[in-house]
């Protein structure tokens, strides 16, 4: 399926110039072939030419182009809100790779890649991401939230009125005030751990968020850590060991409805890790591994596309095991014998829906 699945015409409507959705597409078959995201697995499963040439051809590219624009195209200009999250990528052997430092837990070696993206069919579509790392935190004279402020600087222009649904580890008051400022729309999530955040009421009481099992509570107007007006929302659902409580811009009950539609990204970064080899990415360079990490999210889009279509064809969606799995699992892993004329179909289909999701040119980067 994967051979017969002509990559060129859904990277063509990502790049305006053909010779450059012509090479991009070579490499984001490859891509996809290979299931990895390293420079030598990609060049060996292109065709034709050495596997000299093909990974110079490679390395060509993404010092002559700019994927990310490219991606950024796959924001989907109907989506209700969208996501933001972070995961960590381990780079274990990288010693002396420049963007390498240390994750978490203080001892492994990877990077931090924030990824911007829309829902979509129970997964999400990433559109713009950023990396960093402790090493280069400390190079650069920055920190995690001042990464996080670059990764939404300017986000109102994306966004327009769609709200930025986030995780606890953005519930931090830098980021708040910062999207206050840009006056985007915000559902995050609150990290309450073993130092709740100050809440004031309007008449100055202090606010402790509590709740029963089973039970939705509502504040409005609470002041957060004395700089913030916010709206917060809890909710204890059955069958879950601790309550969601939420702060947010838009009304409670609003916030609570859209964080439960909530995709999660989490499940699209497994099929980054898992399908496509995301944590076997080797770029010395940070500049060069941006862009192929781009060229991966752009193969991830396409799978996926492929893999729903193809699930629609073969399978009830509803009553099948196979409604479990994602699209691209279906392509890339399970792989169903299909007709030439079906993979034709299906192709044609995954390309009017690719097509649909990519944007008009945004004015403006995230």
């Amino acid at each position: 399926m994967v051979k017969s699945m002509q990559v060129q015409r859904f990277v063509q409507t990502l790049f305006t110039r053909k010779q450059v959705a012509v090479k991009a597409s070579r490499i984001v078959r490859g891509i996809l072939e290979a299931q990895s995201a390293r420079l030598t697995e990609i060049a060996r499963a292109m065709m034709p030419g050495s596997l000299a040439a093909r990974y110079k051809e490679i390395q060509r590219f993404v010092a002559q182009n700019d994927v990310k624009a490219g991606l950024l195209r796959l924001l989907q200009p109907d989506a209700p809100f969208v996501i933001g999250d972070v995961t960590e990528v381990p780079r274990r052997q990288a010693r002396r790779t420049e963007y390498v430092g240390k994750l978490s837990d203080g001892k492994t070696r990877g990077f931090w890649l924030l990824v911007l993206a829309t829902p979509f069919q129970g997964r999400a579509i990433p559109f713009h991401f950023i990396t960093y790392s402790s090493k280069s935190i400390r190079q650069e004279a920055t920190s995690r939230n001042m990464e996080h402020c670059r990764a939404f600087a300017g986000i109102k222009a994306v966004l327009g009125e769609r709200p930025l649904i986030l995780d606890r580890e953005f519930s931090y008051l830098e980021l708040l005030r910062n999207l206050v400022a840009e006056e985007a729309h915000f559902v995050i999530r609150l990290n309450l751990g073993s130092h709740p955040p100050l809440m004031r009421s309007k008449t100055g009481q202090r606010m402790d968020l509590v709740i029963s099992p089973e039970q939705t509570v509502v504040h409005h107007d609470l002041l957060y850590k004395d700089q913030v007006r916010v709206q917060v929302i809890g909710h204890w659902q059955r069958g879950f060991g601790q309550p969601l409580w939420l702060i947010t811009d838009l009304p409670p009950e609003q916030a609570l409805g859209l964080y439960q539609q909530r995709m999660k990204i989490e499940e699209s970064f497994r099929d980054l890790k898992n399908l496509l080899g995301l944590e076997r990415i080797m770029n010395q360079r940070r500049d060069y591994l941006e862009q192929i990490l781009a060229l991966v999210m752009i193969a991830y889009a396409i799978g996926l596309l492929l893999g729903e279509t193809l699930r629609d064809r073969l399978f009830d969606r509803t009553h099948s095991k196979h409604g479990l799995y994602s699209g691209l699992f279906l392509l890339l892993e399970h792989r169903p014998a299909v007709s030439r004329s079906m993979a034709q179909q299906i192709v044609s289909t995954a390309l009017l829906a690719f097509t649909a999701l990519v944007s008009a040119p945004v004015r403006t980067h995230v």
